[in-house]
């Protein structure tokens, strides 16, 4: 089995990507699908709420929209927040990587913040997806969310040209989605 940590910038096309790796055969582990199902759990909520207040709670749960405009805005928060999130995540992932039973499975686990909090030794090889800024912030103003709030996010992760530097491979995610396609095959058949 070997364990790929698939991480990219906001907006760069990680989802797009590990759709196809798991249209090839590849496991796909979605940490914000993980993440989603968190913020639903009561003792997660309970620490929110100590760490954020009470405003951070409405009727349905967590108000993620506030909770990502306080954590885009002020880092500190931010790293509250994966302190909290974080040790959960990787044991789910871990619970999930225990369930798979072919020893030569391909498991992609995406995952934004592999080099931002230093768990790049966590995965056997990282891939990369880019593309260039501009395509990303029209992407994530697509999904609804403001150029602003864009570039605040983009600029919350490290340079992306950093993690292609520090990533064994890196898929360019900026032309049509064939041209990405290929590329993903590529390296789905080198690994």
């Amino acid at each position: 089995m070997i364990i790929i940590g698939l991480t990219g910038n906001y907006g760069m096309g990680k989802s797009t990507v590990a759709r196809m790796f798991g249209d090839l055969g590849a496991v796909v582990i979605d940490t914000d699908d993980i993440v989603r199902e968190l913020l639903k759990d009561s003792a997660v909520i309970y620490e929110i709420k100590k760490a954020f207040g009470e405003d951070i709670i409405q009727k349905t749960g967590i108000n993620k929209k506030l909770l990502a405009e306080i954590v885009f805005e002020y880092p500190h928060l931010r790293i509250s927040l994966e302190n909290i999130l974080h040790p959960r995540v990787f044991k789910k992932i871990d619970e999930e990587i225990a369930k798979i039973t072919d020893t030569s499975a391909i498991v992609i686990i995406e995952a934004p913040l592999i080099f931002e909090r230093g768990y790049q030794n966590r995965f056997d090889k990282i891939i990369t997806v880019y593309a260039l800024e501009e395509i990303a912030i029209k992407r994530l103003k697509e999904k609804g969310i403001s150029e602003e709030d864009a570039r605040k996010r983009l600029k919350s992760q490290f340079p992306i040209e950093m993690k292609i530097s520090k990533s064994d491979f890196a898929i360019d995610n900026s032309r049509d989605i064939e041209n990405t396609r290929r590329q993903v095959e590529e390296i789905y058949s080198r690994l």
